[in-house]
């Protein structure tokens, strides 16, 4: 059996007791990163045997697990979350089911899911696109083909491209609703709430932007899904008897009603 085996995003209490006896019993553990898991199994008192596997493995790294797999159970690990979600996994996943080695996913941590659920927008229809591509001209034509959906967008993103990776957002999608998900479980959790040309100024302004993002991005609103406008004073009006402060209540209904966030403050004030 080949599990695949959902590790901490950051906080080491996030990980399930099956996954922990999994773990413990499985023959050998293919990590990303031994040295990274090695933290791990070593913070948990396991001593299964470790063997790398990561994108620049060669082909007989997989031939190797298969021969293990014809014998014995391997757990398969990602440096943090579900293996095979935007890292090389997928490969060795795709080997062993054409092998007919039963795969079975020990479920736990996501930082899409995580990030997804705590954004504050929809969540009954979203596409995980992972990374988009490191240059400019590569992520506005991705961004391009998905401009149009009416799902929620969840991307994974490196600190140093944050500001260039909303830049391109704003000029393809148009400043539209997102949330900024950095260092998920951890000490310095933080999820950043606003429109892509606000987050931009937000994180801009900082001297350094640190640990793993994910950016959730309001869908493509579709005409006859934008609210008329007494339906949008209605939910104001809601908002602002429940305590919100105008600006507050109009970055909320902006991501449901297809109205810009300043139109809606602006009704506040008539």
């Amino acid at each position: 059996m080949l599990y695949l085996v959902a590790t901490p995003i950051g906080n080491l209490e996030d990980i399930t007791l099956r996954a922990l006896r999994i773990l413990r019993e499985v023959s050998l553990i293919a990590a990303e990163d031994t040295r990274h898991t090695g933290k791990l199994l070593k913070h948990y008192d396991i001593t299964t045997p470790l063997v790398s596997y990561h994108e620049y493995s060669n082909p007989q790294r997989v031939s190797h697990l298969l021969d293990q797999l014809a014998t014995a159970d391997v757990a398969l690990v990602s440096d943090a979350g579900m293996p095979g979600l935007s890292d090389p996994g997928y490969k060795l996943v795709e080997a062993a089911v054409q092998a007919g080695i039963p795969v079975s996913p020990i479920p736990g941590a996501t930082a899409a899911i995580s990030a997804l659920v705590s954004s504050g927008l929809p969540t009954d229809t979203f596409l995980f696109v992972g990374f988009l591509p490191a240059k400019s001209s590569g992520r506005q034509t991705a961004l391009r083909d998905i401009a149009n959906l009416p799902h929620t967008l969840v991307f994974y993103e490196g600190p140093h491209r944050l500001l260039e990776m909303l830049a391109d957002v704003q000029a393809v999608l148009g400043d539209r609703p997102v949330a900024v998900a950095r260092e998920l479980t951890k000490l310095y959790e933080e999820i950043w709430r606003g429109t892509a040309s606000a987050a931009h100024a937000y994180f801009g302004a900082q001297e350094r932007i640190r640990g793993e993002l994910t950016v959730v991005v309001g869908g493509a609103v579709q005409t006859a899904d934008i609210w008329p406008e007494q339906a949008v004073r209605d939910a104001l009006q809601a908002l602002l008897e429940q305590g919100l402060s105008r600006k507050e209540a109009a970055v909320q209904i902006a991501t449901q009603s297809g109205w810009r966030k300043n139109t809606i403050y602006d009704l506040g004030l008539t």
